[in-house]
């Protein structure tokens, strides 16, 4: 399954490196390509995903939402081996 995890951090200045490796363990496979937004494939439910998550998202303004996708995409990006690995993945 591949999930996009995506996130607004109201406040600047915070440290979120451990948010950062919590989301990188979900899943050996991810792609982190804007600021806000990765995708991680994993066999966990959205709702473990969200639980494992949530205790790095330091700031109680901050938001933190977790979409399973469906499989099709579209769009542009510079670096083929993105699409590569897009295409790879099992949705």
């Amino acid at each position: 399954m591949v999930y996009l995890i995506s996130y607004r951090l109201n406040r600047p200045g915070q440290d979120y490196k451990d948010l950062y490796q919590a989301i990188q363990k979900i899943s050996g496979t991810y792609w982190h390509h804007t600021t806000s937004a990765w995708l991680v494939e994993s066999n966990l439910p959205a709702k473990q995903i969200y639980d494992l998550i949530n205790p790095h998202v330091i700031d109680v303004n901050d938001e933190l939402i977790i979409f399973r996708l469906q499989g099709e995409y579209y769009g542009r990006l510079a670096e083929q081996e993105i699409w590569r690995w897009l295409s790879s993945l099992s949705f």
